[in-house]
């Protein structure tokens, strides 16, 4: 959950630097070579970055869904007593992926 934070906070902050002038960009080695790197030529870095990421962002929820779904063997108890119909819930990994949705994506912004 902490590599789609930094993802949707390096979002954040390439889409406010852009709004800013050039010499305004701070003094920092890296935010100058990083803005150099997004912005240069026909400026068609930072798109391409917003693809990538969105995939990577994707992948991750998926991963971190399946990771947070559960199984439960015929036979046995279902997770906390809950009936059959919420367990069946529980097995998809959708509420994983509305945790992490909320904890990873959106508490970054």
């Amino acid at each position: 959950m902490s590599v789609v934070g930094l993802l949707e906070g390096m979002q954040i902050a390439f889409f406010a630097v852009a709004k800013i002038p050039k010499a305004e960009r701070g003094d920092s080695v890296f935010a100058k070579k990083t803005c150099d790197l997004l912005f240069k030529g026909e400026g068609n870095n930072l798109p391409g970055f917003m693809i990538g990421r969105q995939l990577c962002v994707v992948s991750c929820m998926f991963f971190i869904a399946r990771v947070t779904s559960v199984e439960i063997a015929e036979g046995e108890e279902n997770i906390f007593g809950v009936s059959d119909g919420f367990q069946k819930l529980f097995d998809t990994g959708l509420l994983g992926a509305i945790i992490t949705t909320i904890l990873a994506s959106i508490s970054w912004q």
